[in-house]
């Protein structure tokens, strides 16, 4: 496995910060956790090889205070992001919104009577959290975390008790259960799970199960690796993963809501991350109903599946030489 950069490993290091304080990281997908982090660093002022023993603190007036377009960048020079001056808001909203109130930064300290749109408010880390990052890495760090925790509340149960959610009773094949959130989206992931798969994939082996508010719900890594497939941290991983002992094969399913079917681009992504997997590959793109499928049949790629959990009995094969099955590889 490739060494990770630099940037990378420092962006591991504020994802376990956050994580050891108990932020809901649940609440946001794997590429949007990153993101934060990264956000965070630039707040921080911490660049890949800047050590956190030299973290920027707001120690009044003239302390680094960045600006949400400063943050654009800092992270634009410092972590390799693209990101465009436009994006400044969402940088405000659904982030740093979420470090101010988690108590890691510190939103206008200069400024505590600025308007919600004045330009010049900028975020800077808290005093309170000096310890907790300027420590890392050292003998002193648990010592840091504790004295953070006793002294401000633990935003995931704050948030996540305002957003309980019913969760949705899904049976795997064999019969172990999980619950997913209760949704649009999963409901089509329990229709692929309980409707398709006794139809079309009979013994079939959940390998994987995702839910972009809980992350990986059910994983079988150990049988994914023997089959060579991609990168198990992958943010690019398809909705629901299912292997085929009879005919050898991997079923990667999306479940179409909102997004995400496998078009033209995702159809040849899935086929670079699984190059090296050893068994063939299906494609599958999951609507709950013709309306919706209707909406994204111009992006349907070639020698890929779509099922309809309103008529669970039947497929529709967009398949190039072929019904349901794997399709040779590109350039083979």
């Amino acid at each position: 496995m490739p060494r990770k950069s630099a940037a990378e490993a420092r962006v591991d290091e504020a994802l376990h910060i956050l994580e050891a304080i108990h932020f809901p990281l649940s609440l946001k997908t794997p590429a949007a956790q990153r993101r934060l982090a990264r956000i965070l660093l630039a707040v921080c002022k911490l660049t890949p090889k800047t050590p956190w023993s030299a973290t920027a603190i707001w120690e009044g007036p003239d302390s680094w205070c960045p600006r949400s377009r400063d943050i654009i960048d800092f992270l634009n020079a410092n972590y390799g992001e693209h990101i465009s001056k436009g994006s400044y808001d969402d940088i405000r909203r659904d982030n740093l919104e979420f470090l101010v109130a988690a108590g890691l930064v510190l939103k206008s300290p200069g400024k505590p009577n600025a308007l919600h749109n004045d330009p010049t408010r900028g975020y800077a880390i808290n005093p309170g959290a000096k310890e907790l990052f300027r420590k890392f890495g050292t003998p002193a760090w648990q010592k840091a975390l504790a004295s953070f925790r006793a002294d401000y509340p633990r935003l995931d149960e704050t948030l996540l008790r305002k957003r309980e959610q019913k969760k949705i009773p899904v049976t795997l094949p064999g019969g172990v259960s999980i619950e997913l959130l209760e949704g649009s989206h999963n409901e089509i992931q329990k229709a692929i799970v309980e409707e398709f798969l006794p139809r079309f994939v009979p013994g079939a082996e959940v390998l994987y199960i995702g839910d972009s508010a809980q992350k990986t719900v059910y994983i079988q890594k150990e049988r994914l690796q023997e089959l060579n497939f991609f990168e198990l941290a992958h943010d690019r991983l398809p909705d629901v993963v299912v292997y085929d002992p009879k005919r050898n094969w991997i079923f990667l399913i999306e479940a179409v809501h909102s997004s995400n079917p496998v078009s033209h681009l995702r159809h040849y992504q899935l086929e670079q991350l699984t190059a090296k997997c050893t068994v063939g590959i299906v494609f599958v793109s999951a609507f709950k109903d013709r309306k919706t499928f209707a909406k994204w049949i111009g992006e349907i790629s070639w020698e890929t599946e779509v099922w309809l959990a309103e008529s669970p009995e039947h497929m529709i094969h967009f398949n190039g030489d072929r019904f349901l099955g794997p399709h040779q590889k590109r350039g083979q």
